[in-house]
């Protein structure tokens, strides 16, 4: 699975800086996001190494940084708090079962080549659960803000809580989360392009406090473990298995689409196409191990990528140079994290979900559509406050309903029945087809349809063969649909019986041998016979005109 192929652009002076310099970025988020999601933050750690690692060499993009993100983080925290919950000797591994059958999911989506179709759905909703998981973010760390543990219940649970937080706020605490924020959100620019922001707020206010407070006067991570992460073995039960399921189908998505929306973003800087279904079981991969030593699920991480391609990163060897360069840190460095206290981790997070937000579609949405800033903070609050799954999966359904309401009104005009003294602009008769039309003189019924029917219009192809009786014959022309789905199908199919039990004929032309195919699978063919096909329009009304003539001296 490992493709050489990846590495045909390799640059090794960039991709060794993009290493460097991701690693430097990746370490407090790993930090914070570890700490966040109540799995310590040697769980972060070893999960920005082995997502990293393993996403690089497997997946399908050039320049891809795969690590802990927020959105995953927090789907992450809330599968913890539950499992530990209800199971306080085995939820820990439950939980990190849970991202191994996520993984089991991105590979399986991969492999069934289905890549391409996870990003499919409205902007709206996209940015609305995005929104969300940053809301989510930033609520869970209101708590380690004000000097606390996390209260139980997730954001109801702080939001709960949050009056007993603030009656008992640790000052000290309280500042140094303030002065954390304070450095990511101003920090000049200029000093950015040298350092990260979260690197210099992690190391600046860790020393602050040492040298401002007493070390057991401030809730601080602890040494990092430096050996290998132990092996977390499958465990499961059986009436948690269905949730679990779902915990990792939501997981598994949720990292399927942060990967490939930030491939998307990769491609447009590199010039360069990702393979999405082998992202994809890359990602899997990756995920999959990350949950077999117990670190964080992750996916491809915006920023990472970003300043990985910006520093002249192309191709994966930066992400396992990133990875490597975090490993030697966890082996030799891990007691350098003790003094670093939870309130500065907290305001990182608080800034990563800040940065989740969408603000640029939040301040234009109502001036873009009304109905799609509904569907936003709709979808919003749902992922705040009841579930991911059913926020994305309304949001998506209501979208849906309105654009196929809004393709319906357009494709409605596409379906014409005219006869002589009814013409038509649109429906595309030559003069001598008009006249042939003329000769008629209102007996025959000319049933034009145009574009992509779908099944939305199948009333309006009611509503135009309703007077079918009143005819002698009817030509129906299909040379210009472009799609013809099942529900379209039946319904021409119901046109034409009713057309036979009025005694009307019927001639059919239809070039597209996609839409006689259809027809065909629906037996139209034997019910009107081979002569009712028709080669040309002009074939169709002379047949047309030929058996009203016929009809006409048979009633004489």
């Amino acid at each position: 699975m490992l493709s050489l192929d990846r590495f045909k652009h390799m640059n090794f002076k960039g991709d060794l800086f993009g290493g460097v310099t991701t690693a430097i970025i990746s370490l407090p988020l790993a930090l914070a996001f570890g700490v966040a999601s109540g799995a310590g933050a040697e769980a972060g750690m070893w999960g920005a190494i082995l997502v990293g690692l393993f996403a690089a060499l497997f997946g399908g993009s050039t320049s891809l940084i795969s690590e802990p993100t927020g959105p995953m983080t927090v789907i992450m925290t809330a599968v913890l708090t539950t499992m530990m919950a209800q199971y306080p000797e085995n939820g820990l591994a439950m939980g990190f079962t849970v991202v191994m059958m996520a993984g089991a999911f991105q590979i399986l989506l991969g492999t069934l080549k289905l890549g391409k179709y996870v990003t499919l759905m409205p902007y709206s909703v996209i940015s609305g659960f995005m929104s969300g998981i940053g809301v989510i973010l930033i609520i869970l760390q209101l708590a380690p803000l004000l000097g606390h543990q996390a209260p139980a219940g997730g954001v109801l649970g702080t939001l709960g809580a949050l009056p007993s937080l603030l009656l008992d706020l640790h000052v000290a605490e309280l500042f140094l989360g303030i002065l954390t924020l304070g450095i990511l959100f101003y920090l000049p620019q200029k000093y950015r392009q040298y350092v990260p922001a979260q690197l210099v707020a992690l190391v600046a206010v860790t020393l602050v406090s040492i040298v401002l407070f007493d070390t057991d006067s401030i809730n601080r991570i602890g040494e990092i473990p430096s050996g290998l992460p132990s092996i977390v073995w499958p465990t499961f039960t059986a009436e948690q298995f269905t949730s679990m399921v779902i915990d990792a189908l939501v997981l598994g998505t949720l990292g399927c689409i942060d990967t490939l929306l930030t491939a998307v973003i990769g491609d447009s800087l590199t010039r360069t196409e990702h393979d999405s279904d082998k992202e994809l079981r890359g990602q899997g991969i990756a995920n999959m191990i990350s949950g077999l030593c117990g670190a964080l699920p992750g996916a491809g991480a915006t920023m990472g990528t970003v300043v990985n391609i910006q520093v002249g990163a192309r191709s994966p060897l930066a992400g396992i140079i990133r990875a490597l360069i975090l490993m030697a840190v966890v082996f030799v460095a891990g007691g350098l994290t003790e003094p670093i206290p939870m309130a500065v981790l907290a305001g990182i997070a608080v800034y990563v979900g800040y940065n989740i937000l969408d603000w640029s579609f939040i301040q234009r949405a109502h001036k873009l559509s009304i109905s799609q800033m509904a569907i936003m903070y709709g979808v919003m609050l749902l992922t705040v406050f009841v579930d991911l799954i059913v926020a994305v999966g309304l949001g998506v359904f209501i979208s849906n309903i309105m654009v196929i309401e809004r393709l319906s009104r357009v494709q409605e005009q596409h379906v014409k029945a005219i006869s002589d003294n009814d013409t038509d602009e649109d429906v595309p008769l030559s003069s001598h087809e008009k006249a042939l039309l003329e000769q008629a003189q209102g007996k025959l019924l000319f049933f034009y349809l145009s574009g992509p029917m779908i099944f939305s219009v199948s009333k309006a192809i009611a509503r135009q063969h309703r007077y079918i009786s009143e005819y002698k014959t009817m030509v129906l022309d299909l040379s210009d649909v472009a799609m013809l789905d099942v529900t379209v199908s039946l319904a021409i199919e119901n046109a034409i019986t009713d057309a036979i039990d009025a005694n009307v004929q019927v001639f059919i032309y239809s070039p597209n041998q996609e839409t006689s195919e259809k027809l065909n699978k629906i037996n139209i063919r034997e019910k009107l016979g081979t002569d009712a096909f028709c080669q040309s329009r002009e074939a169709a009304l002379n047949k047309a005109l030929d058996a009203m003539s016929l009809s006409t001296k048979t009633e004489d």
